[in-house]
Protein backbone atom coordinates (compact mmCIF):
# COMPACT_ATOMS: atom_id res chain seq x y z
CA UNK A 1 0.00 0.00 0.00
CA UNK A 2 2.86 2.24 1.27
CA UNK A 3 4.39 1.95 -2.50
CA UNK A 4 1.50 2.63 -3.91
CA UNK A 5 1.36 5.75 -2.43
CA UNK A 6 4.72 6.49 -3.40
CA UNK A 7 4.06 5.66 -6.75
CA UNK A 8 1.29 7.85 -7.32
CA UNK A 9 2.92 10.73 -5.81
CA UNK A 10 5.74 10.33 -7.44
CA UNK A 11 3.09 11.01 -10.58
CA UNK A 12 2.00 13.73 -9.29
CA UNK A 13 3.15 16.65 -10.64
CA UNK A 14 2.59 20.61 -11.34
CA UNK A 15 3.28 22.61 -14.30
CA UNK A 16 4.06 26.01 -13.85
CA UNK A 17 4.62 27.11 -17.67
CA UNK A 18 2.88 24.45 -19.51
CA UNK A 19 1.07 21.01 -19.51
CA UNK A 20 4.22 19.53 -20.81
CA UNK A 21 6.85 21.02 -18.49
CA UNK A 22 6.10 19.15 -14.60
CA UNK A 23 8.63 19.60 -11.75
CA UNK A 24 7.61 16.44 -9.68
CA UNK A 25 7.70 15.97 -6.30
CA UNK A 26 8.97 13.16 -4.22
CA UNK A 27 7.57 11.54 -0.97
CA UNK A 28 5.27 14.12 0.11
CA UNK A 29 1.77 14.40 2.03
CA UNK A 30 -0.90 15.38 -0.48
CA UNK A 31 -1.68 18.30 1.61
CA UNK A 32 1.82 19.50 1.82
CA UNK A 33 2.17 18.64 -2.17
CA UNK A 34 -0.72 20.99 -2.85
CA UNK A 35 0.47 24.05 -0.15
CA UNK A 36 4.11 23.90 -1.65
CA UNK A 37 2.88 23.96 -5.28
CA UNK A 38 0.82 27.17 -4.56
CA UNK A 39 3.03 28.90 -3.00
CA UNK A 40 5.79 28.04 -5.36
CA UNK A 41 3.25 28.85 -8.79
CA UNK A 42 2.52 32.47 -6.83
CA UNK A 43 6.16 33.61 -6.51
CA UNK A 44 7.31 32.31 -9.90
CA UNK A 45 4.18 33.89 -11.62
CA UNK A 46 4.91 36.94 -9.50
CA UNK A 47 8.20 36.99 -10.38
CA UNK A 48 7.42 36.46 -14.28
CA UNK A 49 4.69 39.32 -13.93
CA UNK A 50 7.24 41.53 -12.36
CA UNK A 51 9.96 41.28 -15.34
CA UNK A 52 6.98 41.60 -17.61
CA UNK A 53 6.08 45.13 -16.26
CA UNK A 54 9.05 46.24 -15.96
CA UNK A 55 10.64 45.57 -19.36
CA UNK A 56 7.21 47.24 -20.53
CA UNK A 57 7.24 50.47 -18.34
CA UNK A 58 11.26 50.59 -19.67
CA UNK A 59 10.33 49.81 -23.27
CA UNK A 60 7.57 52.95 -22.94
CA UNK A 61 9.93 54.87 -21.74
CA UNK A 62 13.30 54.09 -23.68
CA UNK A 63 11.55 53.14 -26.92
CA UNK A 64 8.39 55.46 -27.04
CA UNK A 65 9.14 58.71 -25.20
CA UNK A 66 6.66 58.59 -22.82
CA UNK A 67 7.33 60.03 -19.06
CA UNK A 68 7.78 57.67 -16.07
CA UNK A 69 4.19 58.36 -14.98
CA UNK A 70 3.16 57.96 -18.49
CA UNK A 71 4.89 55.08 -19.10
CA UNK A 72 3.06 53.17 -15.30
CA UNK A 73 -0.05 54.09 -16.18
CA UNK A 74 0.06 52.57 -20.31
CA UNK A 75 1.63 49.69 -18.91
CA UNK A 76 -1.37 48.60 -17.41
CA UNK A 77 -2.92 48.43 -20.84
CA UNK A 78 -0.87 46.59 -22.60
CA UNK A 79 2.08 43.79 -21.41
CA UNK A 80 4.87 43.24 -23.41
CA UNK A 81 7.15 40.03 -23.58
CA UNK A 82 9.68 41.07 -25.76
CA UNK A 83 10.90 43.99 -28.30
CA UNK A 84 10.18 42.51 -31.28
CA UNK A 85 6.04 43.20 -32.20
CA UNK A 86 6.38 46.24 -30.57
CA UNK A 87 9.60 47.37 -32.38
CA UNK A 88 7.88 46.46 -36.08
CA UNK A 89 4.85 49.14 -34.83
CA UNK A 90 6.83 51.80 -34.07
CA UNK A 91 8.80 50.90 -37.23
CA UNK A 92 5.63 51.44 -39.63
CA UNK A 93 4.65 54.50 -38.33
CA UNK A 94 7.65 55.79 -38.56
CA UNK A 95 7.73 54.90 -42.20
CA UNK A 96 4.28 56.19 -42.55
CA UNK A 97 5.34 60.06 -41.41
CA UNK A 98 4.45 59.58 -38.12
CA UNK A 99 6.45 61.93 -35.68
CA UNK A 100 8.14 60.82 -32.28
CA UNK A 101 6.38 62.98 -30.89
CA UNK A 102 3.23 61.66 -31.97
CA UNK A 103 4.22 58.22 -31.64
CA UNK A 104 4.48 59.32 -27.74
CA UNK A 105 0.74 60.73 -28.26
CA UNK A 106 -0.77 57.53 -30.38
CA UNK A 107 1.11 54.87 -27.61
CA UNK A 108 -0.12 57.26 -24.70
CA UNK A 109 -3.65 57.02 -26.21
CA UNK A 110 -3.94 53.44 -27.02
CA UNK A 111 -0.88 50.99 -25.82
CA UNK A 112 -2.33 48.30 -27.33
CA UNK A 113 -1.26 48.98 -30.73
CA UNK A 114 2.28 47.76 -29.63
CA UNK A 115 0.50 44.27 -29.52
CA UNK A 116 -0.66 43.91 -33.12
CA UNK A 117 0.76 43.11 -36.78
CA UNK A 118 1.05 46.48 -38.34
CA UNK A 119 0.78 45.14 -41.51
CA UNK A 120 -2.80 43.30 -41.06
CA UNK A 121 -3.98 45.77 -38.29
CA UNK A 122 -2.60 49.20 -39.21
CA UNK A 123 -1.81 48.97 -43.09
CA UNK A 124 -5.15 48.17 -44.53
CA UNK A 125 -6.62 51.66 -42.88
CA UNK A 126 -3.77 53.80 -43.67
CA UNK A 127 -3.84 53.00 -47.46
CA UNK A 128 -7.73 52.88 -47.02
CA UNK A 129 -7.79 57.10 -46.39
CA UNK A 130 -5.21 57.47 -48.60
CA UNK A 131 -7.39 56.49 -51.04
CA UNK A 132 -10.08 58.92 -49.74
CA UNK A 133 -7.71 61.66 -50.95
CA UNK A 134 -6.88 62.04 -47.22
CA UNK A 135 -2.76 62.97 -47.85
CA UNK A 136 0.13 61.02 -45.77
CA UNK A 137 0.92 64.11 -43.84
CA UNK A 138 -2.29 65.06 -43.06
CA UNK A 139 -2.96 61.24 -41.55
CA UNK A 140 -0.42 61.47 -39.92
CA UNK A 141 -1.03 64.44 -37.57
CA UNK A 142 -4.81 63.34 -37.25
CA UNK A 143 -3.67 60.00 -36.15
CA UNK A 144 -2.01 61.35 -32.99
CA UNK A 145 -5.24 62.77 -31.89
CA UNK A 146 -7.62 60.24 -34.14
CA UNK A 147 -5.88 57.34 -32.77
CA UNK A 148 -8.60 54.92 -32.45
CA UNK A 149 -9.05 55.20 -36.15
CA UNK A 150 -6.27 52.65 -36.02
CA UNK A 151 -8.07 49.92 -34.08
CA UNK A 152 -11.68 50.55 -35.44
CA UNK A 153 -12.47 47.44 -37.35
CA UNK A 154 -12.17 48.29 -41.25
CA UNK A 155 -15.14 46.05 -42.63
CA UNK A 156 -17.51 46.68 -39.38
CA UNK A 157 -17.49 50.09 -39.05
CA UNK A 158 -14.97 52.49 -41.33
CA UNK A 159 -16.26 51.23 -44.54
CA UNK A 160 -20.35 51.46 -43.56
CA UNK A 161 -19.94 54.84 -42.47
CA UNK A 162 -17.80 55.92 -45.64
CA UNK A 163 -20.88 54.69 -47.84
CA UNK A 164 -23.27 56.43 -45.54
CA UNK A 165 -20.91 59.70 -45.74
CA UNK A 166 -20.86 59.52 -50.09
CA UNK A 167 -24.49 59.16 -50.16
CA UNK A 168 -25.19 62.51 -48.33
CA UNK A 169 -22.13 64.52 -49.98
CA UNK A 170 -20.99 65.51 -53.13
CA UNK A 171 -17.53 64.81 -54.00
CA UNK A 172 -16.05 68.29 -53.74
CA UNK A 173 -17.79 68.42 -50.06
CA UNK A 174 -16.63 65.00 -49.16
CA UNK A 175 -13.19 66.52 -49.72
CA UNK A 176 -13.77 69.41 -47.36
CA UNK A 177 -15.19 67.52 -45.01
CA UNK A 178 -12.12 64.59 -44.78
CA UNK A 179 -10.07 67.97 -44.01
CA UNK A 180 -12.49 69.40 -41.38
CA UNK A 181 -11.66 67.33 -39.20
CA UNK A 182 -14.30 64.59 -40.19
CA UNK A 183 -11.81 61.58 -39.88
CA UNK A 184 -13.24 60.97 -36.46
CA UNK A 185 -16.47 60.33 -37.71
CA UNK A 186 -14.99 57.28 -39.03
CA UNK A 187 -14.00 55.97 -35.47
CA UNK A 188 -16.98 56.34 -33.84
CA UNK A 189 -19.01 55.23 -36.70
CA UNK A 190 -22.21 57.10 -38.15
CA UNK A 191 -25.03 54.88 -36.44
CA UNK A 192 -24.02 56.61 -32.47
CA UNK A 193 -24.44 59.74 -33.27
CA UNK A 194 -24.05 61.33 -36.64
CA UNK A 195 -27.21 59.59 -38.29
CA UNK A 196 -29.68 60.26 -35.64
CA UNK A 197 -28.58 64.33 -35.61
CA UNK A 198 -29.33 64.18 -39.33
CA UNK A 199 -32.90 63.22 -38.83
CA UNK A 200 -33.33 65.70 -36.38
CA UNK A 201 -32.00 68.64 -38.93
CA UNK A 202 -34.78 66.93 -40.89
CA UNK A 203 -37.26 67.07 -38.56
CA UNK A 204 -36.65 70.59 -37.75
CA UNK A 205 -36.99 71.49 -41.33
CA UNK A 206 -33.44 71.52 -42.67
CA UNK A 207 -33.00 71.00 -46.27
CA UNK A 208 -30.75 68.25 -47.50
CA UNK A 209 -28.08 71.44 -48.80
CA UNK A 210 -27.60 73.02 -45.50
CA UNK A 211 -27.38 69.58 -43.92
CA UNK A 212 -24.81 68.61 -46.04
CA UNK A 213 -22.74 72.01 -45.69
CA UNK A 214 -22.74 71.45 -41.56
CA UNK A 215 -21.66 68.28 -42.19
CA UNK A 216 -18.96 69.44 -44.55
CA UNK A 217 -17.90 72.21 -42.72
CA UNK A 218 -18.47 71.92 -38.63
CA UNK A 219 -18.49 68.03 -39.01
CA UNK A 220 -17.83 67.53 -34.83
CA UNK A 221 -20.90 69.47 -34.33
CA UNK A 222 -22.82 66.23 -35.40
CA UNK A 223 -20.72 63.96 -33.14
CA UNK A 224 -22.49 65.22 -29.93
CA UNK A 225 -25.26 62.72 -28.04
CA UNK A 226 -28.83 63.36 -29.71
CA UNK A 227 -30.15 64.70 -26.81
CA UNK A 228 -28.03 67.36 -26.59
CA UNK A 229 -28.24 68.28 -30.25
CA UNK A 230 -32.00 68.31 -30.15
CA UNK A 231 -31.56 71.54 -27.54
CA UNK A 232 -29.08 73.31 -29.93
CA UNK A 233 -32.17 72.86 -32.54
CA UNK A 234 -34.45 74.51 -30.13
CA UNK A 235 -32.15 77.64 -29.33
CA UNK A 236 -31.68 78.08 -33.16
CA UNK A 237 -35.48 77.83 -33.82
CA UNK A 238 -36.14 80.06 -30.78
CA UNK A 239 -33.82 82.90 -32.27
CA UNK A 240 -35.61 83.03 -35.09
CA UNK A 241 -33.20 81.43 -38.00
CA UNK A 242 -34.55 80.38 -40.51
CA UNK A 243 -33.18 76.29 -40.99
CA UNK A 244 -33.62 76.80 -44.91
CA UNK A 245 -30.42 79.45 -44.98
CA UNK A 246 -26.95 78.89 -44.65
CA UNK A 247 -27.03 80.86 -41.46
CA UNK A 248 -28.42 78.57 -39.34
CA UNK A 249 -25.43 76.24 -40.27
CA UNK A 250 -23.44 78.76 -38.86
CA UNK A 251 -25.39 78.91 -35.23
CA UNK A 252 -25.61 75.52 -34.84
CA UNK A 253 -21.57 75.19 -34.97
CA UNK A 254 -21.29 78.45 -32.32
CA UNK A 255 -24.10 77.03 -30.52
CA UNK A 256 -22.62 73.38 -30.57
CA UNK A 257 -19.23 73.15 -28.82
CA UNK A 258 -19.34 71.43 -25.21
CA UNK A 259 -18.53 74.64 -23.86
CA UNK A 260 -20.53 77.09 -25.81
CA UNK A 261 -22.22 78.63 -22.64
CA UNK A 262 -19.07 79.79 -21.07
CA UNK A 263 -17.99 80.95 -24.52
CA UNK A 264 -21.39 83.09 -25.50
CA UNK A 265 -20.96 84.74 -22.14
CA UNK A 266 -17.37 85.50 -22.09
CA UNK A 267 -18.11 87.38 -25.59
CA UNK A 268 -21.19 88.73 -24.48
CA UNK A 269 -19.41 90.85 -21.75
CA UNK A 270 -16.15 91.42 -24.16
CA UNK A 271 -18.67 93.44 -26.48
CA UNK A 272 -20.98 95.05 -23.66
CA UNK A 273 -17.43 96.49 -22.73
CA UNK A 274 -17.31 98.63 -25.93
CA UNK A 275 -21.16 100.12 -25.25
CA UNK A 276 -23.11 96.92 -26.71
CA UNK A 277 -26.55 95.88 -25.53
CA UNK A 278 -28.38 92.19 -25.08
CA UNK A 279 -30.23 93.16 -28.11
CA UNK A 280 -27.08 94.13 -29.89
CA UNK A 281 -25.58 90.81 -29.26
CA UNK A 282 -28.31 89.01 -30.71
CA UNK A 283 -29.42 90.99 -33.59
CA UNK A 284 -25.03 90.67 -34.22
CA UNK A 285 -25.65 87.04 -33.93
CA UNK A 286 -28.62 86.18 -36.54
CA UNK A 287 -26.55 88.57 -38.82
CA UNK A 288 -22.94 86.92 -38.64
CA UNK A 289 -23.18 84.06 -36.28
CA UNK A 290 -19.30 83.67 -36.14
CA UNK A 291 -18.84 86.82 -34.26
CA UNK A 292 -19.62 84.72 -31.21
CA UNK A 293 -16.98 82.10 -31.73
CA UNK A 294 -14.16 84.03 -31.60
CA UNK A 295 -12.14 84.37 -28.57
CA UNK A 296 -12.64 87.28 -26.44
CA UNK A 297 -8.77 88.02 -27.10
CA UNK A 298 -9.58 88.51 -30.15
CA UNK A 299 -12.76 90.73 -30.26
CA UNK A 300 -10.86 93.41 -27.42
CA UNK A 301 -8.06 93.32 -30.30
CA UNK A 302 -9.93 94.33 -32.88
CA UNK A 303 -12.29 96.35 -30.79
CA UNK A 304 -9.60 98.17 -29.21
CA UNK A 305 -7.89 98.69 -32.30
CA UNK A 306 -10.85 99.80 -34.75
CA UNK A 307 -12.37 102.57 -31.91
CA UNK A 308 -9.23 103.33 -30.21
CA UNK A 309 -6.52 103.81 -32.72
CA UNK A 310 -9.15 104.40 -36.23
CA UNK A 311 -11.83 106.25 -34.40
CA UNK A 312 -14.42 103.96 -35.37
CA UNK A 313 -17.95 104.82 -33.02
CA UNK A 314 -18.50 102.05 -30.23
CA UNK A 315 -21.66 100.59 -31.98
CA UNK A 316 -20.57 101.11 -35.31
CA UNK A 317 -19.65 97.43 -35.46
CA UNK A 318 -23.10 96.28 -34.83
CA UNK A 319 -23.86 96.87 -38.42
CA UNK A 320 -20.83 95.31 -40.16
CA UNK A 321 -19.97 92.24 -37.73
CA UNK A 322 -17.92 90.01 -40.35
CA UNK A 323 -14.64 92.51 -39.50
CA UNK A 324 -14.46 90.80 -35.98
CA UNK A 325 -13.62 87.55 -37.67
CA UNK A 326 -10.42 89.23 -40.31
CA UNK A 327 -6.81 88.91 -39.13
CA UNK A 328 -5.68 91.87 -37.16
CA UNK A 329 -2.36 91.17 -38.65
CA UNK A 330 -2.59 89.96 -42.45
CA UNK A 331 -5.94 92.38 -43.25
CA UNK A 332 -7.27 95.29 -40.79
CA UNK A 333 -3.79 96.61 -40.56
CA UNK A 334 -2.65 96.60 -43.64
CA UNK A 335 -5.81 98.22 -45.36
CA UNK A 336 -6.02 100.90 -42.60
CA UNK A 337 -2.11 101.64 -43.56
CA UNK A 338 -3.15 101.52 -47.45
CA UNK A 339 -6.08 103.83 -46.89
CA UNK A 340 -4.09 105.82 -44.88
CA UNK A 341 -1.84 106.47 -47.78
CA UNK A 342 -4.18 106.72 -50.45
CA UNK A 343 -6.06 109.46 -47.75
CA UNK A 344 -2.50 111.36 -47.59
CA UNK A 345 -2.02 111.52 -51.67
CA UNK A 346 -5.31 112.88 -51.80
CA UNK A 347 -5.25 115.70 -49.72
CA UNK A 348 -1.81 116.78 -51.29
Amino acid sequence: MAALFNLKAGRLGYSLFSKTTRFVVGDVKPSHFTLQNEILCRRFTSEISENHHDFTVNYLINSCGLSPQGAISASKRVKLRSPERADSVLSFLRSHGVSATNISKIVRSCPGLLSCNPEKTLLPKIEFFVSLGVSREDLAKTLAYETLLLVTSLEKRILPTCHFLRNLLSEKNFVVFLKNGGLRIFSEGHSKNVAPNIEILREFGMPQSCISLLLAYFPRSLTQKPENFAKVMDEVKQMGFDMEKSRSVAAIKALSSGNSKSIWSRNCEAYKRWGWSEDDVLSTFKRFPRCMTKSEKKIMQVMDFLVNKMGWPQRSIVKCPTIVSYSLEKRIIPREILLGEVCGRINR
